[in-house]
């Protein structure tokens, strides 16, 4: 009996399903694909509709984890995604996590829904953001953790399980400017140092997956996390062409495969699994 397809994001925050990975995640969930996410916080130390923490207009950071947490689950009933769980870490915060216990959490979700594909942040974490580069070092590590039978889970743990192929999320320059057009310039100021966003070389990007059809899925998706993008102005007001560059690619870099290879771009991350 062939195993079901399965694929598994493994996000830091609240809306990084949508406005990162949701043409793929809904593009896999139409085909069949069954789809779930882990994300490692609840967002609540951020703002809320633009307004910084500690203003009058802010409700507050656990009440700001509880909307987030709602929007959250919308948007991925949106996108299709079979199952959503929360790792519940502190928001910004999550490089502080203990690495031995959150590499077990997140290799206990692997082993527990055992997917092929797995989907997770950049080393650079896109932009810097610290909780971006720390899922996405915890998650690399988890895949190794996951398939490793002295990696002990506990003594009623699943059975180990080698995930077939590992993805980053990035972007090219063209992507960027886009979505940085129609937002905002992406930046993040850490130990006084300010980041920003570094586009891939479109040499080095392994997998291009066409979700054109998908956009306005993705865009109800993305309109779920309202706390978010209320003030986006710029954002409400595109035209559905500039929708559909912003939400119609998904742009990725396959950092490991035990199924294929090679320098030809994908065009689907279960290239070498399908029957």
């Amino acid at each position: 009996m062939t195993e079901p397809l399965k694929l598994m994001a493994v996000l830091a925050h609240p809306d990084d399903e949508s406005l990162g990975l949701g043409g793929l995640l809904a593009g896999c969930a139409a085909e069949g694909v069954e789809t779930h996410l882990v994300t490692a916080t609840r967002g609540e130390a951020g703002r809320y509709r633009g307004q910084p923490p500690g203003s009058e207009a802010h409700p507050g950071t656990e009440r700001l984890g509880r909307i987030r947490e709602s929007e959250l689950r919308a948007a991925a009933a949106v996108l299709g995604i079979r199952g959503v769980s929360l790792l519940d870490y502190p928001d910004s915060r999550l490089d502080e996590a203990d690495p031995r216990e959150a590499v077990r959490r997140i290799a206990t979700q692997v082993r527990r829904l055992r997917p092929q594909v797995v989907v997770t942040f950049p080393p650079d974490g896109a932009y810097g953001h610290p909780d971006h580069v720390a899922i996405s070092q915890l998650t690399t590590a988890a895949m190794v953790a996951a398939a490793d039978a002295s990696f002990h889970l506990g003594t009623t743990g699943p059975s180990p399980h080698a995930v077939s192929k590992l993805y980053y999320m990035v972007s090219s320059h063209a992507v960027w400017e886009a979505y940085q057009q129609a937002f905002r310039k992406l930046t993040s100021t850490v130990d006084g140092v300010e980041r920003v966003a570094l586009p891939w070389p479109d040499w080095a990007i392994t997998t291009v997956v066409d979700a054109r059809e998908h956009w306005p899925t993705v865009w109800r998706a993305v309109s779920c996390h309202e706390s978010q993008i209320a003030s986006y102005e710029r954002l409400m007001n595109l035209s559905p062409e500039a929708h559909e560059a912003l939400w119609g690619k998904e742009e990725l870099y396959r950092a490991f495969s035990t199924v294929n290879g090679g320098r030809k771009r994908e065009a689907d991350v279960f290239e070498g699994l399908r029957g």
